[in-house]
């Protein structure tokens, strides 16, 4: 069965792996974020559900 032979296989996934984690993955870790989070307080309180059965 050729699709167990990891022969040509497994060095293109090394090799696609290794081309993202140090190539591309620091490119796109270098991007700064165009809506930073900010916390919110709650300003209003919560109204409590009536249930119908109690």
């Amino acid at each position: 069965m050729p699709q167990l032979n990891p022969n040509p296989w497994f060095s293109i996934m090394l090799l696609t792996w290794f081309t993202f984690s140090l190539l591309i993955q620091p490119k796109l870790l270098s991007f700064t974020s165009a809506n930073n989070p900010v916390n919110k307080t709650m300003t209003t309180k919560p109204i409590p559900w009536t249930w119908p059965w109690t």
